[in-house]
């Protein structure tokens, strides 16, 4: 089952999303070690108005259990939902950050899909991202796009097995991505 997230997902949504977006995290928290940039993104998961708030995610479960999570949000809205944690590096830190945008205006954005370890391979994975695609088509946006680190292959030939392609690159935090982008069917 998918659901809604609330609130009260952080502390199970922060570890994993760390997990999978690794150094973007540390852009995007201003802290260096790990506890810390999980402890600030469990804060803003449980926020609203930012990119990593529970407003933008859906969570896979498995019975009573967390297993995996989704976020998403349209690419207009990147300056609006980074500004919050522009403001907080520069608290932190007394540095304006950087954040590179990873969204196009035009397109609806899986920013993070991740499934805890040992419930991989059985299909949940899948399911979010079929859940990312309900919800655009919901909202009647009929391009969407993710970013695949150029080195992760598995990810690439799932996401071009249920028919996104490539159209450019980025670089991230010191990592090079693939810009994947699908159409989806708006109904009438």
């Amino acid at each position: 089952m998918i659901r809604r997230a609330t609130p009260t997902d952080a502390d199970f949504a922060a570890p994993l999303i760390y997990e999978a977006i690794g150094d973007i995290a540390h852009s995007l928290t201003g802290a260096t070690e790990p506890n810390e940039v999980i402890r600030v993104m469990s804060q803003f998961f449980a926020q609203t108005g930012n990119r990593l708030s529970y407003e933008n995610a859906v969570i896979a479960m498995d019975k009573d259990k967390p297993v995996g999570l989704a976020l998403f949000y349209h690419g207009s809205q990147t300056q609006r939902l980074d500004r919050p944690f522009e403001e907080h590096v520069k608290r932190v830190t007394g540095e304006t950050p950087h954040i590179v945008k990873e969204a196009r205006d035009d397109e609806f954005y899986l920013d993070t899909v991740v499934v805890s370890g040992d419930s991989r391979g059985k299909g949940i994975g899948k399911a979010l991202l079929n859940a990312f695609e309900e919800e655009s088509e919901r909202r009647g946006h009929e391009k969407i796009a993710l970013l695949v680190d150029e080195d992760n292959q598995r990810a690439r030939k799932l996401y071009e097995s249920i028919g996104y392609r490539q159209d450019g690159t980025i670089m991230v935090s010191g990592h090079l991505y693939s810009h994947m982008v699908k159409s989806v069917m708006v109904p009438v």
